[in-house]
């Protein structure tokens, strides 16, 4: 297994059918900042965020994932990764500089799903009524909204589980930390999580039984403490955007979380605190089971079949338009429906 060649993931590019009304939640509920727009594309930040951006809005037919982006540790693991990429038999292409970064490679994962590496990269400089008095931080808090400070992983959805974290690891040296079974088949995998850093992942892969690559499954945001996560639920709810699932606490990183939807995509969205880092240089991936507390804690509910959902949504526009025989996100089976389990 090679050294991780990734620093950590810089920005994820989410697909919207609703431009506007997206644009609109991310920065008024959101607490987002709007850095650049341009006709079809609005770049945002949080306000912890070192480099200029970590969302991009990309107007689209269908809510979904444009690409996630990570950055490596120097540019000579940019060029390593590249050719262990190549090597693993993906072909990917370089594209020029874009807003924010320069020159990047580009290619899909064995699960379908566009990502971008990348060195160069643009720092955030604020304006002067957002400079911090502190001199480690790259804006002010200025409170507002859902206040995260940051950008925190990406979930995706993939036909195999298990192939997509073991060539995140082999191919590029994510560690590799958890994955979960059924509860009766345990070797069924239907989600894993691999990181580039202390975290225990930036980077998820859930069980996708449908025929389409490359479908998103959430977003996250990271928020300071517990009580910040208790105030976005509230702040949530008195905007009428229902919860999801959550609030409580995963049992595979110990991450509290809260799910929803934001209004204008429908893209399911999460806040998220806590959880253990992990410092092991040589960690070996962990089985769990859900009567384990794998996504519940407290072993105390159960998830909803909603939450089985990933996005594009599977839908007759879909079928039509890839003239498949799709299979319904509500036809597969939820191993945390059970209370206890999820």
């Amino acid at each position: 297994m090679p050294k991780c060649l990734l620093a950590q993931l810089i920005h994820v590019e989410l697909i919207t059918p609703r431009l506007e009304e997206s644009l609109r939640f991310f920065t008024g509920i959101g607490g987002l900042y709007l850095v650049h727009r341009e006709e079809q594309r609005a770049y945002l930040r949080c306000w912890g965020d070192y480099y200029t951006y970590s969302v991009i809005l990309s107007e689209g037919p269908h809510a979904a994932l444009g690409h996630a982006a990570w950055r490596t540790w120097s540019a000579e693991d940019l060029e390593q990764a590249v050719q262990n990429i190549e090597r693993s038999g993906i072909q990917g292409e370089w594209i020029p500089h874009s807003f924010g970064h320069g020159p990047a490679y580009r290619f899909r994962s064995p699960g379908g799903h566009l990502i971008e590496l990348v060195w160069e990269v643009e720092r955030y400089k604020a304006p002067p009524h957002l400079a911090s008095t502190f001199p480690e931080r790259p804006q002010r808090f200025a409170g507002g909204g859902l206040e995260p400070r940051q950008l925190d992983h990406v979930t995706v959805a993939t036909a195999d589980v298990m192939r997509d974290a073991q060539w995140f690891r082999e191919v590029l040296g994510f560690r590799f930390m958890c994955y979960n079974g059924l509860e009766e088949n345990p070797d069924f995998v239907v989600f894993a999580m691999v990181t580039t850093n202390e975290k225990n992942h930036d980077l998820a892969f859930a069980k996708d039984m449908s025929p389409i690559p490359g479908r998103l499954h959430h977003l996250a945001f990271w928020v300071d403490t517990r009580e910040a996560h208790q105030r976005a639920a509230d702040l949530l709810l008195e905007a009428g955007i229902p919860l999801e699932y959550g609030p409580g606490i995963h049992g595979m990183g110990e991450q509290t979380y809260l799910y929803f939807r934001e209004p204008g995509s429908g893209l399911r969205l999460e806040v998220n605190t806590g959880g253990v880092r992990n410092y092991v240089p040589d960690w070996e991936p962990v089985r769990w089971r859900p009567s384990q507390g794998s996504n519940t804690f407290f072993r105390n509910t159960a998830m909803p079949d909603s939450m089985l959902e990933s996005f594009p949504l599977i839908g007759p526009e879909l079928a039509a338009a890839a003239d498949i025989d799709l299979v319904p996100d509500t036809q597969q089976h939820n191993p945390w429906g059970k209370r206890g389990q999820g």
